[in-house]
């Protein structure tokens, strides 16, 4: 009779799903239409940097160019045990989808005011994966009309809490 041992902790915590960034700003600035995960081309240097979780997706889009997906403005930090093979950290970085994802997501952006904006960058089994939102931009009065609904929503649960 064999047994399977567990896993050692180490390699089952590197298996776990683990968000490394959300973009925030993002989900203030614009409406969320649709999304989907994309893979990141990385080099050895960058996936040890976003391991460590040194990225920065704050300024970055994305872009069809050329009948491919670019994540442009993302900012990955050198690696700091790395020497001459460290990376750029501000270079474009080819995103993996499917060649249908990639006609939907022209049709959807070729629309007025739509765009591809990252949501969060995640580990999934030991491979990092960005979620890419198609959004279109909130205008002020969507800001504001969407800070009083957080700040109301935030006063009617903490009168609930109060009451209990």
């Amino acid at each position: 009779m064999s047994t399977k041992q567990a896993g050692s902790p180490k390699r089952e915590e590197r298996n776990a799903d683990r968000v490394v960034t959300s973009n925030r700003r993002a989900l203030h600035e614009y409406s969320i239409l649709d999304s989907l995960e994309a893979g990141i081309e990385l080099t050895g240097t960058e996936i040890k940097s976003i391991r460590g979780g040194r990225i920065s997706i704050g300024e970055a889009y994305a872009r069809i160019i050329d009948g491919e997906l670019w994540l442009i403005g993302a900012h990955i930090s050198p690696y700091t045990h790395g020497s001459y093979t460290n990376h750029d950290p501000e270079r474009r970085r080819r995103l993996l989808v499917h060649k249908s994802q990639l006609r939907d997501l022209r049709a959807q952006v070729e629309q007025k005011g739509l765009t591809l904006v990252p949501l969060r960058i995640s580990l999934r089994k030991g491979r990092a994966k960005v979620d890419i939102g198609v959004a279109r931009g909130k205008k002020l009065w969507d800001k504001r009309d969407a800070s009083a609904e957080r700040d109301a929503n935030r006063d009617i649960a903490r009168a609930m809490r109060d009451n209990q």
